[in-house]
């Protein structure tokens, strides 16, 4: 078979040299490399491999092939000559065949993407690298070259390399191949060693020295311009390049004629100095951009040089090599270019400002001697120069490896690691390229083909864009992803001109799509095919493109692009679709080759989380800049000066679970059993290099890890009896489980019942392996004989320790028999929680008449112990008579039980009494530490609505009480209504004006079913006269009864009143001291009330006419002088109020003292004070207000005592305004007990002086706060 393709090949070029005349060759003398033709014939024909490094000028480019031709070369086979550019290969090829006298496509032909211009004949190709490359793997021998010509090698792209290392390997096999590897400057060294003989003899060198003529070099600045990874301080100087640009242009011009080539990074620098160049005055300057991404039509300006103005061409390092611009006189050098560099470990292209080396910089000095001596101004030092790196970094050396390792896979070359590059990758980098291939598919985790990797392999194609377009074959979306691929493929062909940015940005608004810029692809071409069908001709075409700012060279060029791409998709015999493919089909397809450019955007800015943690934004010109999207993906990374995301998308999450399946790293956390799908479970999270793409998902344990999913199954399943509908044996024993854990609350031990691990074994001898899920253990269950069904079930003695002693109905009864109510019982044994002990359910139509004395007293099985722990409480001195403490405590418990009438007192009560009759021993409430008692002690009151729901629970019972009760009231007032008996009474006495409706009793008796409870009937206030109601709650009731008895007194006594009232002499001053509370009139009927108060209102209240007759005849000969003595008292709080109020303005300056003091004025003296406060108390408020004056008298001498007694007051006060607010207005005894001790106690801190009614102390106001009954 070999032999009859070499034949094959034979006849061939036999048949091609049968029909090439060979043309006369003449080589120019101006040139240097003409001098050296014999020198480079010798060398060629004594060696494989010659190196020639030529200078600029030195002709190597055209005239290397014309040497090689005259030798004989190119006769049988062809003389291939590479170049890296195609305009370079276009260019090269017009040159060599107009000295050849020939046409291109004769003799001398060119081959560059997508275009052939080659014959039969021709003896000298000139083509790009990228098209050699291709053609090793249709002619892994190349049989179709005698010579190779590697120009412009110094590039060290990744072709060039490839291609180096690829000839390194086939020499051998092709003794009879010539190899010229040639550029302006290079490392003549390392390349002959590269191409050494075997036996170890280098490759041999020629040098072609000597320029056309001398170049002048001028260095400008103390230190180079700063690359975009400089400091802030450097990059200053990057700012003023154009201002620099501006005056080296100016020393040119000073230095005689001829155009002037200047060196910038980018378009944005060329962008800055066009704007600087192009001022009024400068209209002997003709300022020109040359840069890849222009306009064919721009491009074309550059060739065509003018005779009466200067021009002055700003390009990027598209100019530095073999693209001659004419008429060059100088050169002006900035020193830097813009490079890509791929990040290994961001996996993004960076293109990034940097200095260039040596050899980049001679190669642009080297433009500006064509014509005659040139000038090259660098605008940097020749320090500077010399630190610089002698060669630009290799392209492979900053490169992604990705397609070079997939082509060498598939032509099963030697591995990467092998392959004999010029500079062999660093490892990370090939590291990089087998990621991204595996991240593709196309390599499985041993770095071998797949079945994806072969496919697109066979594509020679970008693999990324390889990827996408497999996906799209199976996304049934081929039609709109070869679109896609062909724009991603070519340069953007919206142009955007210096001076038509906005009109161009409106002018491409048409094709912007809100969710994808791939779709706007979409748009554009669906446009442009519009309009290419229905041309009137090419040239009107053109024009309306150029109007719409789009390259018609570039929209040619995607054309033809797209048409290779669909030729590649036909040869693999794979449809187009016809219908329109949809969002997600497409946009799957794009992430199959761009999972490595996957974000998730930040919550709090416009940033983007990227893959590994790297942060970038949408780039401005994009429509997702401003409305965003949370998961996106990015045709490209650029980072310039920051890192940027171009052509964007909106996907969906779920869309990249099943697009990168392959990659997710999945994370699994908290394995258990799911009784609503019965089974256990576990949390699955998943992210993507780094971004979560999901978490929290439930999924089954089992398939995870068997073994321990069973060991879950039976912890938490059977042994927690967590299975919906239990089988009969777990019933049976979770029924046994419960009875021993209901002994264990009541007796408040946790060693009754056997523990956890016990019962796990039990099951665990029994249960089979793989057993993880109900449905398995039901299947398996019915299967079982009767008897190994009865193993299954536990009894009673296996699962107790021991008996339960003492557990008794009587100590712990399951209901709770108050006041004609009987309120279940329940248990909780767990300390810390707050169940734990004894709970009562209270219903709301009866919160309001629980009695807090009630629950002190717990029940009978409690009681010992809470006596014991207040025992214990006691001072060392008391307690000592009490010993041994639990026999006493027993002792009690069994007198309580003798005599069930004392728990209607107070548990403390009863226990300062017993301890005097048997020990004669005083002690009283204040000295049991009440705070040291364990919160299960105290009974939770769960309050519950007629259907037993529970409204809140506490064992706080006066905040249950503030919190629910409007609700409460509201539940009696329903209940009353239906008790027909109440109803009639309460009709009957809607408008009462004297006592006519006889004895009123203290509570009412209302029937509930077979529950009964009561209610507290009290005259009720209503302005003109009095109505009897019912209230739920005592102290309510007192209240209300107490402003209805006053009113009833005033109705009586209402001649007596308007006498008295008509000669209140000091009524006028003491309206003038009140006014800020109320009006005169307000205030004398406060005085009334508080008279009336004190000669009708003593304890008993009247319960009946006759004592309400009675009361009436006693006021009538006391009331006058009552009413003079509250005038006076009341004459004395208003004259020490005010003088009060006057000194606590003098202390604004102190502001917590000033706050302190206020308060305390506001909870004294309010509107309705004097009838709402006792008389006993009233008595004792000047004293109070006379203590507030010493202590603001005294707060100037010594401030930081006054802010340390504060502090202690603070700490109480506080305590009581909370409870006060949790209250809501309803009244309390203790609450109004505590107020007091707190004013006693600002007289002993603040004005000892004054004495105290008490004793009192921060102290004992603590334990009196501590023994209220809450």
């Amino acid at each position: 078979m070999q032999k009859t393709q070499d034949r094959a090949n034979s006849d061939l070029s036999k048949k091609n040299v049968a029909n090439r005349i060979l043309p006369s060759i003449d080589f120019p003398n101006d040139l240097p490399v003409s001098e050296r033709k014999e020198e480079i014939q010798q060398a060629l024909e004594q060696h494989q491999v010659i190196i020639v490094a030529g200078e600029t000028g030195s002709g190597k480019t055209t005239q290397l092939p014309k040497i090689c031709l005259a030798m004989g070369r190119g006769q049988d086979k062809m003389i291939g000559h590479t170049q890296p550019r195609r305009i370079a290969a276009v260019s090269v090829a017009k040159r060599i065949a107009q000295e050849l006298k020939t046409e291109v496509g004769q003799w001398v032909g060119y081959q560059v993407r997508f275009s052939d211009k080659t014959g039969p004949r021709s003896a000298i190709k000139l083509m790009t690298d990228g098209i050699l490359l291709a053609e090793t793997q249709r002619d892994p021998l190349l049989k179709r070259y005698d010579t190779i010509i590697i120009d412009e090698a110094h590039e060290r792209s990744l072709n060039i390399d490839f291609l180096l290392g690829f000839l390194k390997n086939l020499l051998p096999k092709r003794p009879d191949l010539k190899v010229i590897i040639t550029s302006a400057t290079i490392d003549a060294e390392r390349f002959a060693e590269h191409f050494k003989a075997d036996n170890g003899q280098p490759a041999k060198i020629i040098e072609v020295t000597g320029r056309m003529y001398p170049v002048e070099v001028r260095y400008q600045l103390k230190d180079g311009l700063a690359s975009t990874t400089d400091d802030d301080d450097d990059a200053q100087e990057q700012a003023d390049l154009p201002e620099m640009i501006s005056d080296a242009v100016a020393e040119c011009m000073r230095s005689g004629p001829g155009d002037i080539l200047v060196f910038l990074p980018g378009e944005r620098e060329i962008r800055e100095a066009v704007d600087v160049l192009r001022k009024p005055g400068q209209a002997t300057l003709e300022v020109l951009p040359l840069f890849a991404r222009m306009s064919q039509s721009d491009q074309e300006r550059i060739f065509r040089p003018t005779t009466n103005v200067r021009r002055v061409i700003l390009a990027t390092n598209v100019a530095e090599t073999s693209l001659t611009v004419p008429g060059i006189r100088f050169v002006i050098d900035s020193g830097l270019a813009r490079v890509k560099r791929y990040s290994w470990r961001n996996k993004i292209e960076q293109l990034q400002i940097e200095p260039i080396s040596k050899a980049a910089a001679n190669q642009r000095a080297g433009r500006c001697g064509r014509l005659g001596p040139g000038v090259c101004i660098r605008l940097y030092s020749e320090e500077d120069f010399s630190k610089r790196p002698d060669y630009t970094d290799p392209e492979i050396l900053r490169s992604s490896l990705a397609a070079v390792i997939l082509r060498m896979k598939a032509l099963r070359l030697h591995d990467i690691e092998a392959f004999p590059f010029v500079d062999k990758p660093a490892g990370r980098a090939i590291a990089d390229g087998y990621h991204l291939l595996q991240e593709l598919g196309a390599l499985n985790e041993h770095n071998r083909l797949t079945q994806i990797g072969r496919t697109i392999a066979r594509l020679p194609l970008d693999p990324r864009i390889a990827r996408m377009i497999l996906a799209a074959k199976d996304n049934n979306c081929l039609t709109e992803m070869t679109i896609i691929a062909a724009a991603m493929s070519v340069q953007d062909p919206r142009e955007r001109p210096f001076d038509a940015q906005e009109a161009s940005t409106q002018a491409h608004a048409k094709y912007k799509d809100k969710d994808s810029e791939f779709i706007s692809y979409l748009k554009l071409w669906s446009w442009y095919q519009e309009q290419y069908e229905n041309r009137e001709s090419n040239r009107k075409l053109q024009r309306q493109l150029r109007k719409e700012f789009l390259s018609p060279v570039r929209l040619r060029e995607w054309q033809d692009i797209h048409q290779q791409l669909k030729t590649l998709v036909q040869e693999q015999k794979w449809r187009f679709n016809q219908a329109e493919a949809t969002y997600e089909e497409l946009h799957r397809s794009l992430l199959s080759g761009l999972l490595g450019n996957l974000a998730l955007r930040t919550e709090t800015t416009r940033e983007y989380e990227g893959a590994r943690g790297i942060r970038f934004v949408v780039h401005p010109g994009s429509y997702l800049h401003r409305t965003g999207a949370k998961w996106l993906i990015a045709g490209e990374l650029v980072e310039t000066t920051r890192l940027f995301a171009r052509t964007v998308a909106r996907v969906e999450p779920q869309w990249i679970e099943q697009v990168g399946r392959h990659l997710l790293q999945k994370m699994y956390s908290e394995p258990h059993f799911d009784p609503r799908r019965g089974q256990v479970m576990v949390y699955e999270r998943a992210t993507l290099y780094g971004l979560q793409i999901y978490q929290g998902r439930k999924i089954g344990y089992g398939r995870l890890d068997p073994k321990h999913a069973r060991e879950l199954f039976i912890r938490e399943a059977l042994v927690e009896a967590n299975i919906k509908n239990p089988l009969p044996f777990l019933a049976h024993n979770s029924r046994l489980v419960r009875e021993i854990e209901h002994l264990e609350h009541k007796s408040r031990r946790q060693d009754i019942l056997v523990d956890d691990e016990l019962i796990y074994r039990f099951y665990d001898q029994y249960i089979p392996a793989d057993m993880y899920q109900v449905a398995t253990l039901e299947h398996w269950y019915k299967s079982l004989s009767a008897e190994e069904k009865a193993r299954l079930e536990l009894n009673k003695d296996e699962l107790m320790r021991h008996e339960a002693a003492g557990i008794s109905t009587e100590q712990f009864p399951k209901r709770l028999d108050y006041d004609g109510l009987s309120m279940p019982l329940s248990y909780h044994f767990e300390p810390g929680s707050p169940k734990d002990g004894v709970t009562v359910d209270v219903p709301v139509y009866v919160l309001n008449q629980i009695d807090p004395v009630m629950a002190q007293w717990l029940v009978p099985g409690m009681l010992k112990e809470k006596v014991e722990l207040l025992l214990r409480s006691l001072p060392q001195r008391l307690r000592r008579h009490c010993v041994p403490i639990p026999d006493y405590a027993s002792g009690f418990v069994d007198t309580v039980a003798a005599e069930p009438e004392l728990k209607e007192k107070p548990l403390l009560e009863v226990l300062i009494d017993d301890i005097w009759q048997q020990k004669r021993i005083r002690v009283k409430a204040a000295d049991f530490k009440e705070e040291t008692i364990p919160p299960h002690l105290s009974m939770i009151f769960k309050v519950v609505d007629e259907h037993g729901r529970m409204l809140s629970s506490s064992r706080n019972l006066a905040l249950l009480k503030a919190e629910h009760a409007p609700v409460a009231q509201e539940s009696f007032r329903q209940l009353l209504g239906k008790d027909q008996t109440t109803k009639e009474t309460l009709e009957d006495n809607l408008h009462i004006t004297s006592w006519s409706f006889g004895e009123l009793p203290e509570i009412l008796e209302i029937k509930r079913g077979r529950q009964s409870m009561v209610g507290f009937p009290a005259l009720v206030d209503q302005g003109e006269d009095c109505r009897i109601d019912v209230f739920d709650e005592p102290q309510e009731a007192l209240s209300a009864h107490r402003t209805g008895l006053i009113r009833l007194f005033k109705i009586a006594l209402k001649e007596q009143i308007r006498y008295l009232s008509r000669n209140l002499k000091e009524l006028p001053q003491l309206g003038m001291l009140y006014m800020t509370l109320g009006t005169q009139e307000e205030l004398q009927e406060e005085i009334i009330d508080c008279a009336l108060i004190q000669s009708c209102l003593a304890q008993p209240w009247p319960t009946n006419e006759q004592e309400f007759n009675e009361r009436i005849k006693d006021a009538k000969s006391r009331f006058g002088l009552l009413l003079q003595e509250v005038i006076r008292l009341l004459q004395q709080i208003m004259n020490e109020w005010a003088l009060a109020l006057k000194k606590q303005h003098l202390i604004k300056a102190h502001k917590a003292v000033y706050e302190d003091i206020r308060q305390q004025l506001n909870g004294l003296i309010y509107p309705g004070f004097l009838s709402r406060v006792e008389y006993a108390t009233l008595q004792h408020y000047p004293r109070y207000l006379r203590a507030v004056q010493l202590r603001i008298d005294k707060l100037k001498n010594d401030p930081r005592r006054d802010e340390q007694l504060m502090q202690d007051v603070q700490m109480l006060q506080t305590k009581y305004q909370r409870r006060l607010a949790q209250l809501k207005g309803v009244r309390d005894q203790q609450m109004d007990e505590f107020a007091n001790l707190l004013q006693e106690l600002r007289v002993a801190l603040f004005a000892q002086e004054l004495r105290t009614s008490m004793p009192v102390s921060v102290k004992r106001l603590e334990r009196a706060w501590q023994s209220m009954s809450y």
